[in-house]
């Protein structure tokens, strides 16, 4: 979870959200909390609407604070299937799957 927090504190800062990283560090953990009450495969949809909310919360304007969520679950969700994705066509194509 800290990592995840400095993830998301560092993806806040490199695009100019207003919020101190502090502040975004118990964002995320005060979202990540809440979205444990709503089951959903992998979180997705409920950690971006509470991270969006808790940003704003926490005093960010909300077109950063979705951009900001967007930018930092592409990152943390999506970029690590890639390699997984390539690995199992490798391996169907030499037949070891």
């Amino acid at each position: 979870p800290a990592l995840q927090a400095a993830g998301l504190a560092s993806v806040g800062q490199a695009l100019g959200l207003s919020v101190p990283p502090a502040h975004m560090a118990v964002a995320y953990l005060a979202a990540t909390c809440a979205v444990a009450l709503v089951p959903t495969p992998g979180g997705v949809g409920s950690v971006e609407a509470a991270l969006v909310v808790a940003l704003v919360a926490a005093g960010g304007p909300v077109a950063v604070a979705t951009a900001v969520v967007l930018a930092y679950r592409i990152i943390t969700v999506w970029v690590p299937l890639v390699p997984g994705a390539l690995t199992l066509g490798a391996l169907v194509r030499l037949k070891v799957i």
